[in-house]
């Protein structure tokens, strides 16, 4: 079984965007910006919008994050994120999910400009997906085909099944994987009969955030795995299918599979990186030459 490793590949796209915002400033233009907020003190929701901000940085570009308290009046983000959209200097800017209870997350999406939107989410980008002109890509999705076509995994033709219905995650996936010519089963906690379906497979993604989904019986052999999810178990962070414990048994199953952690993970970072580089390009297409 051939592990797919996202770490190597997340690095590598990592370093052509630093290399281009350093030719960018190099030619006296200013390096793209992107906005981070966040709304309360969730220790993982923290953990993520530091990484984004030091990674963010680590490329030579710049942002800014705004940290608000769990009990910010609603008001008080759309105002910022007003204020954001008006701001020429900032190219992209990302709320992080999930916001407290009391907030309206889909009118907070919505407000963001969709041609500011890094993650993919505004109404108009998720519209522009469905007819396939999308004007930015949600981040985990993108990074998943960017995954199967690092590793020469051919899609069309083949039969994919993606687990999980999300507009972060379950629907945009499949949706790309349409358009690159797969024929996709979407699956959902209402689905029955689920092995039976994952065993005549030839791509299986997980994204349920279901520790133990299935079992390497569960695939057809030689099917490749797509494990999304990243689950905090007793035993440390395990997929829906892939863990120590599982590992063995997939080798004997599959073709390819992608590890948790280190697999989808570290490419959702990347491809944010790449979707606030591709929006100030856009912005800028007139001046750039390059």
């Amino acid at each position: 079984m051939k592990i797919i490793d996202g770490k190597a590949c997340a690095q590598q796209i990592k370093n052509q965007i630093a290399k281009e915002v350093e030719k960018i400033n190099a030619i006296g233009f200013r390096v793209p910006k992107m906005a981070i907020m966040l709304v309360g003190d969730r220790a993982d929701s923290v953990s993520y919008v530091r990484s984004k901000e030091k990674t963010c940085k680590s490329l030579g570009m710049d942002c800014d994050t705004y940290i608000f308290p769990e009990n910010t009046p609603e008001q008080e983000v759309m105002d910022l994120i007003s204020r954001l959209n008006q701001d020429c200097n900032v190219d992209a800017m990302l709320i992080q999910l999930p916001l407290p209870a009391h907030y309206d997350s889909a009118k907070i999406l919505d407000s963001i400009d969709y041609r500011k939107d890094a993650d993919g989410l505004h109404l108009m980008n998720v519209g522009l997906l469905h007819l396939g002109e999308p004007y930015v890509m949600p981040c985990t999705p993108k990074g998943i085909m960017s995954l199967l076509e690092t590793n020469g995994i051919e899609v069309a033709g083949k039969h994919a099944v993606v687990i999980g219905r999300s507009q972060l995650v379950g629907e945009p996936t499949a949706q790309l994987l349409i358009r690159q010519n797969a024929t996709v089963t979407l699956c959902h906690s209402h689905t029955n009969n689920l092995s039976q379906i994952t065993r005549i497979a030839d791509i299986v993604i997980t994204a349920a955030g279901s520790p133990n989904l299935l079992k390497a019986e569960d695939f057809k052999e030689g099917a490749i795995l797509i494990d999304v999810a990243i689950n905090r178990t007793d035993d440390g962070l395990e997929g829906d299918v892939y863990s120590p414990r599982t590992r063995e048994a997939l080798e004997q199953r599959l073709s390819a599979a992608t590890p948790v952690p280190g697999g989808v993970g570290p490419m959702t970072i990347a491809m944010l990186m790449q979707n606030v580089l591709d929006m100030y390009k856009i912005k800028n297409k007139k001046s750039l030459d390059f």
